[in-house]
């Protein structure tokens, strides 16, 4: 039947993907693979047949939950402007849980900021929901996501966010030799590229 099969453990990430990010990022995307999920974003497919904005709205279509960070505020250098498509992403992630069909409407969404009530001064009409910091501290940003997939999941049983951090600074130990042995450039790492790494390491180690 396709992806739609795993709508139940396929999460959203929406965050930026740059050098300046990546720490987190990453972090992000371990916590999630080592809590039973799999992390999915439009990085994850390079396909110029199909455009953008399809692409991102398939992706969330068949996520049941959704990690936003929405921390990204700076203006981009060479422009002068900030950049949007946080807030919009996680835009069409809230419209399909409130207009989308019965399926739809199981969705539950994480929005991280990297200090507390910082968002209140650029995107006022999300107050009402539950806005967490993770202080671009990669123990708390898995702490966070692990206490919140265990709340809403249907999972009995995920590693403390404490254990799966312990996890993560061994992994970061083990990455550059695994890139070694696969051939990969630590620096020119794609999104598949290190997802498919912790994922292999994950499964020999635990």
């Amino acid at each position: 039947m396709g992806r739609k099969d795993n709508y139940a453990t396929d999460v959203f990430i929406n965050c930026p993907f740059d050098d300046a990010y990546r720490a987190t990022f990453e972090t992000v995307v371990f916590a999630v693979l080592d809590c039973g999920f799999r992390p999915r974003r439009a990085l994850e497919l390079d396909d110029s047949a199909e455009v953008r904005i399809e692409k991102l709205l398939r992706i969330i279509e068949e996520c049941r939950f959704g990690v936003h960070d929405l921390s990204r505020t700076e203006l981009d250098a060479s422009t002068g402007l900030p950049r949007f498509n946080m807030p919009l992403e996680l835009g069409l992630f809230l419209s399909a849980k409130r207009f989308g069909d019965t399926r739809q409407r199981q969705k539950r969404c994480l929005i991280l900021d990297r200090r507390p009530y910082r968002y209140q001064k650029f995107i006022s009409d999300i107050a009402g929901q539950d806005i967490r910091s993770h202080r671009n501290s990669a123990r708390v940003a898995i702490r966070v996501v692990r206490d919140w997939l265990h709340n809403h999941s249907n999972r009995e049983t995920i590693p403390s966010g404490s254990i799966i951090h312990q996890r993560y600074q061994a992994f970061r130990r083990a990455l550059p030799d695994l890139c070694m042995q696969l051939e990969l450039d630590r620096m020119e790492l794609t999104y598949k590229d290190y997802s498919v790494i912790v994922s292999k390491w994950l499964a020999l180690t635990t």
